[in-house]
């Protein structure tokens, strides 16, 4: 059996960042699971779990890169360290 990509037009960098939050996802399931966690209030306005933060700050990423491709020239490589850095403050402290 091959693996193709073919079927929805998958692009590398696209099935690697859709694999990554289907990982991400997976892993926080996972945790969860085992180690339940209670919310807690950082930040952010709301009592959150990890769960919900991770929501948010994947949420956020997605914002702060549709800001980034209407209102800059900019590379995209550039901005996925910025969006990496929101996702784990939002994870730590929000």
């Amino acid at each position: 059996m091959t693996l193709t990509l073919k079927w929805m037009e998958w692009t590398v960098p696209g099935a690697i960042f859709c694999s990554t939050i289907f990982l991400l996802v997976i892993a926080m399931t996972i945790w969860q699971t085992v180690a339940p966690s209670m919310e807690r209030r950082g930040f952010l306005p709301i009592a959150t779990t990890p769960g919900d933060r991770l929501f948010v700050g994947l949420l956020g990423g997605v914002y702060i890169f549709l800001a980034w491709v209407g209102l800059t020239s900019f590379t995209l490589w550039i901005l996925l360290p910025i969006i990496v850095c929101w996702i784990i403050v939002v994870m730590l402290w929000g």
